[in-house]
C-alpha cells in the first residue's frame, strides 16, 4: 500500500474510453498476449465494460496531482457490486510499472473499500490451482473455496 500511496482511485461508470482500452492493450500485449483475451478487440472490450445487467463499476487508478505522472491513468479493475460483497471482474494495469505490484495493489484496495462499505465478501474469482495466471488468488487469506462438498474455509496455504 505505501508503495502506491502515490495513486488516487475514484469509482466510475462502466464506460470504455480510448484510454482505458490503450492501457488495456499495453497489459495484455505484455502480460497475457498468448491468453484468451488477446484478440479482444476494441469492440469486444467496451462490451465487456459497458454491457452489463448488474450493477457495475470501473475502478480506475491515477497518479496523483503532484506526481510527475500526475493523473495519468495506470490501472483499473472492474466491478460489481454484490449486496454482500463485490466482486472482482477483471483488472488491468500498466504492465511498465510491474515493480509497483498493481494487481496486489487492487486486490489491497478493494478488500479496504469492501471495509469502508461494511460488506463482508470480496469475490476473487476462480481459483485455478495450476493455473500459473490465477494462482495469485491463493495469497490473500482467510477465504472461502467452493469445492464438491461445499464451501470450506481456508486460513493457510
Amino acid at each position: 500500500m505505501r508503495l502506491n500511496a502515490d495513486l488516487v482511485s475514484s469509482v466510475v461508470k462502466p464506460q470504455a474510453t480510448t484510454e482505458h482500452y490503450e492501457l488495456f492493450r499495453a497489459y495484455v500485449d505484455t502480460r497475457h498476449f498468448d491468453g484468451g483475451m488477446a484478440d479482444m478487440s476494441v469492440l469486444d472490450f467496451a462490451a465487456m465494460i459497458d454491457e452489463t445487467v448488474v450493477d457495475t463499476r470501473l475502478v480506475e487508478y491515477r497518479f496523483a496531482r503532484h506526481h510527475e505522472r500526475g493523473g495519468e491513468l495506470v490501472g483499473c479493475v472492474l466491478i460489481d457490486l454484490l449486496v454482500d460483497g463485490l466482486s472482482l471482474i477483471y483488472s488491468f494495469f500498466d504492465p511498465s510499472l510491474a515493480h509497483q505490484s498493481l494487481g496486489t495493489f487492487m486486490i489491497l484496495d478493494s478488500i479496504s473499500r469492501c471495509k469502508r462499505l461494511k460488506l463482508p465478501y470480496l469475490y476473487l474469482g476462480y481459483l485455478v490451482k495450476d493455473s500459473r495466471k490465477m494462482a495469485y488468488k491463493s495469497r490473500f487469506l482467510p477465504q472461502e473455496r467452493l469445492s464438491s462438498t461445499g464451501w470450506n474455509l481456508i486460513t493457510r496455504s
